[in-house]
This record gives C-alpha cells, sequence and structure tokens, in this order.
C-alpha cells in the first residue's frame, strides 16, 4: 500500500490577529508550519504533499515535498481535501494521511503510528480525544465534503464508516490565535 503524508496548510487563518499568517508566525525559533512538515517529512511515508493556498510556503518546504496549491482555499478545508485527493489518486497512493499545518507539537511518531495501524480509517488519540494525523484510504476519499470548512470530520468521527484509534503521544493543540501562540511558544 502506497501511503502519501499530507499537510494542509492551505486556509487564511480567520481566527489570527497577529502580523502576518499565523503559519509564518515564529513558534519556538522556526516557522509554525515547518514543524508540522518536519514531522510528517520524517515519517518517511511514500510522498509528502503540502497544500498551501493563502501564503506562499515553498521556501520552507524540503526540496522532495509536492506542493499542491488549492486555488479555491478561501472556501475552506474541503477544497485543499479535493485537491489532495485528486491528485493522490493520479499518482496511485491507496491512502492519505491527513495533518493540519498549525500543530507543531505533533510528532513524527503519530504521523508513523497511525500509518502502520491495519484499516481503511485510522486515527490518532491524544489522551483518549481524535485528532489528526488521519490515515484515509482510497474508497472513502467520495466522503470528502465538496465544499465548506468542516474537513474529514464525518470521517474522524466514524460517521461513514468504523475508525480504528491509536493512542499517541504529542499534542494536537492548533495555533489559531495570538493567544494559543503564547501559551504554547
Amino acid at each position: 500500500m502506497t501511503v502519501a503524508a499530507v499537510v494542509l496548510a492551505a486556509g487564511g487563518g480567520t481566527r489570527w490577529t497577529g502580523s502576518g499568517h499565523k503559519l509564518l508566525a515564529p513558534f519556538r525559533g522556526r516557522p509554525l508550519v515547518a514543524w508540522a512538515i518536519e514531522a510528517a517529512q520524517q515519517a518517511e511515508l511514500d510522498e509528502l504533499i503540502v497544500v498551501t493556498g493563502a501564503v506562499d510556503l515553498v521556501d520552507l518546504l524540503p526540496s522532495d515535498a509536492t506542493v499542491l496549491a488549492n486555488p479555491l482555499w478561501e472556501t475552506g478545508q474541503a477544497s485543499s481535501l479535493q485537491v489532495a485527493a485528486a491528485y493522490a489518486k493520479t499518482k496511485g497512493h491507496q491512502a492519505m494521511i491527513l495533518g493540519l499545518g498549525d500543530t507543531p507539537l505533533v510528532p513524527t511518531s503519530a504521523w508513523q503510528d497511525v500509518a502502520k495501524e491495519p484499516g481503511d480509517l485510522v486515527c490518532a488519540t491524544f489522551d483518549g480525544e481524535r485528532r489528526p494525523p488521519f490515515k484515509v484510504a482510497t474508497k472513502h476519499w467520495g466522503a470528502f465534503p465538496l465544499q465548506g470548512d468542516q474537513g474529514a470530520i464525518d470521517l474522524l468521527l466514524g460517521r461513514v464508516a468504523p475508525v480504528t484509534q491509536v493512542s499517541c503521544a504529542g499534542n494536537p493543540i492548533d495555533i489559531d490565535t495570538v493567544e494559543d501562540l503564547a501559551q504554547w511558544n
């Protein structure tokens, strides 16, 4: 089975009130998004895909990353899932592991644990809470929403099919506000 690591990093960061885009905000000495990209890259899956949109991240990406620009990023996360799924399908990947660009404390081990766990839908849990990274096999890509900002929540919550949970180390906090950044930096 070929599995792509997909970092969703296209959003506009509408709750962010700081200067610049939140994904570029300094977090522990590096841009916030660099942490998620590095964790996904170090998981050493078959391909690293980064979906971009609101901000140019090319200078922050490893040379082996596939960059997919989402021209409809303003419409919400659903469009990023559609862009990633369309590309992964053309490359023959049988699953994608989805992660978020604003979750800097999700370690490489969480990506790896989700990847190696058998199942079509596999989700990391942190202290019992389901959070990305989240493995979705090809047969469920049709359940991704076509529009809006809900992402893969119906899949994540098991509304489409049963989800296998994997207890992972790390912290799934996502940085949405200046206050979040100050709290976790």
